[in-house]
C-alpha cells in the first residue's frame, strides 16, 4: 500500500474524518437530519456546509448589510441546532431553514428605519409568467460598461429600497434565490396566491420607481 494511501486511511491524520464527511456529502438533506438526530454531531457540520453561503446571499440581499447578515446566518444555526428535534421530516430541510431566516431578516428590517438592498447590477428584462430568475450579464470590462453597471446598480439599489418588506422579501427569494410559488408560500406562511399578488405588485413597483432612475 502506498505510503500516501496508509496516511490518508490513518485515523492520525484525519483520514476516517475525510471519509465520513465525503459520505454525508453524497446523502440528501433528509438522510443528514436523521444521521443528526440519531447522535452523529458531525452531520451537522454538513447542514452548514451546504446552506451557509445560500443563506448569507439571501439575508444580505434582504438587509443589505453583510456582517448583519452574518450574525443573523449565524443565529439561524444556533436555531436549528437546538430545534431540530422538532422539525417535520416530512418536510423539505431547505424551506424550514430559509423560513427561519426570513423571520430573521423581516425582524431585522422592522427593526430598521431606513433598510438599504445591495441587489444586482444588470437586469434583463424576462418577466414572464414563469420566468427564470434573475441573471446577470457579464459584460466586457470596458471603461464605458464599469461605468454603466456602477450607475445601474446605485439606481436599482435605491429602487429595492422603497420596496415595501413584504415585496421585498418575496422578490427576493424569486428574483435571486430562484424559489418556486410554492416554496416562498411556505418560507413566508402566505396563501400562494397571495405569494403570487405580492410578486405581482412587487414588480410592478419596482418597474415604476426604477424607470425614471435610469432615463
Amino acid at each position: 500500500m502506498a505510503a500516501n494511501t496508509k496516511k490518508e486511511l490513518d485515523p492520525r491524520f484525519g483520514g476516517e474524518a475525510l471519509e465520513h464527511r465525503k459520505q454525508l456529502g453524497e446523502i440528501t438533506d433528509s438522510e443528514v437530519v436523521r444521521a443528526f438526530l440519531d447522535g452523529d454531531e458531525r452531520a451537522f457540520g454538513e447542514l452548514v456546509r451546504r446552506y451557509d453561503n445560500r443563506l448569507l446571499n439571501f439575508v444580505y440581499r434582504t438587509v443589505g448589510d453583510r456582517e448583519r447578515a452574518q450574525d443573523l446566518v449565524q443565529e439561524t444555526f444556533v436555531r436549528v441546532y437546538r430545534h431540530l428535534a422538532r422539525f417535520d421530516q416530512s418536510k423539505q430541510f431547505s424551506t424550514w431553514v430559509y423560513t427561519i431566516a426570513s423571520n430573521l431578516a423581516k425582524n431585522e428590517l422592522r427593526n430598521r428605519s431606513r433598510n438599504p438592498l445591495v441587489l444586482f447590477q444588470t437586469i434583463k428584462k424576462n418577466w414572464e409568467a414563469d420566468h427564470q430568475p434573475l441573471e446577470w450579464e457579464d459584460t466586457q470590462y470596458k471603461p464605458d460598461d464599469l461605468f454603466r453597471k456602477r450607475h445601474l446598480k446605485e439606481k436599482v439599489e435605491e429602487a429595492v429600497a422603497q420596496l415595501p418588506e413584504y415585496h421585498r422579501i418575496v422578490f427576493v427569494l424569486r428574483e435571486l434565490e430562484g424559489k418556486t410559488y410554492e416554496e416562498i408560500a411556505d418560507i413566508t406562511g402566505c396563501k400562494l396566491g397571495t405569494v403570487k399578488s405580492r410578486l405581482n405588485r412587487a414588480r410592478n413597483n419596482f418597474a415604476q420607481i426604477i424607470a425614471p432612475l435610469v432615463d
